[in-house]
C-alpha cells in the first residue's frame, strides 16, 4: 500500500478530485491548509504573504495504482501550458497496515 499526500491550489481542488474519482480513486481526505514552498511566499506590492492557502489530498492506494493517481494529479492540477510555481507537490509513502475502524478488517 501507499500513502499520497497531494498539496494542491484551493481552485484545483475539485477537480482533481473529481478526475480522481473518474479514475477510479473515490476515498480521499481533503484538508485546508496554509504554507510555502521553495519561492518562500509571495510578495505583491508592499505586501508580503508568508502563508499561501493550499488543499491537501489523502488517498491510500495499493502499489499497483502509484503511477496512474500521479499522473492524474499531475495533469490536473498543473496551471498554464507548462505550470507555474506554487502549482503544488505530490508526497509518496509506504503504508505498513491500514483498518477499518467499523469493521476491524485490514487493508483497504
Amino acid at each position: 500500500m501507499q500513502f499520497v499526500r497531494a498539496i494542491v491550489r484551493p481552485e484545483k481542488k475539485d477537480e482533481v478530485l473529481e478526475n480522481l474519482s473518474a479514475g477510479g480513486f473515490n476515498a480521499a481526505t481533503v484538508v485546508d491548509v496554509v504554507g510555502r514552498g521553495k519561492q518562500k511566499g509571495i510578495r505583491m506590492g508592499d505586501v508580503y504573504y508568508d502563508e499561501i492557502p493550499k488543499s491537501l489530498i489523502l488517498v491510500a492506494i495499493e502499489d499497483g495504482d502509484r503511477d496512474r493517481i500521479v499522473d492524474i494529479i499531475l495533469k490536473t492540477a498543473k496551471t498554464g501550458q507548462s505550470g507555474n510555481f506554487g502549482d503544488g507537490k505530490i508526497f509518496i509513502s509506504p503504508v505498513a497496515e491500514a483498518y477499518t475502524v467499523s469493521t476491524g478488517s485490514k487493508g483497504l
